[in-house]
């Protein structure tokens, strides 16, 4: 992924400020704020998993669970008129609306 550093199934976005000449980013796809930056690409990484870890680590002395990106489910607003064509094109293949979204967004995403 471009932009993007992965850690211990933690992704940490990578972003540049030409004005401040520095490198951030923050825990992507979490709720919690977690950010990091540097003056060097190489010590961003360095930052970025650092920063992993002292999440992962004030959440245990908080005996809070940390959240795991990419839990497996999704909420989406669809719009009745989408639902319905969602829920009888389901329905001719005899698979559930899940089943029906996740196949088609399996096949986009490839």
């Amino acid at each position: 992924m471009k932009d993007f550093m992965q850690y211990k199934s933690y992704y940490g976005s990578v972003h540049f400020d030409a004005e401040e000449l520095i490198f951030h980013g923050k825990i992507e796809f979490i709720r919690a704020h977690a950010s990091y930056e540097a003056t060097t690409a190489r010590s961003l990484r360095k930052a970025f998993e650092e920063a992993v870890d002292d999440y992962i680590n004030l959440c245990h002395q908080q005996d809070v669970k940390p959240e795991k990106p990419f839990k497996g489910s999704l909420n989406v607003r669809l719009g009745p008129d989408l639902h319905k064509r969602i829920a009888i094109a389901a329905a001719h293949k005899h698979i559930s609306i899940n089943k029906y979204i996740a196949d088609t967004l399996d096949k986009a995403t490839d």
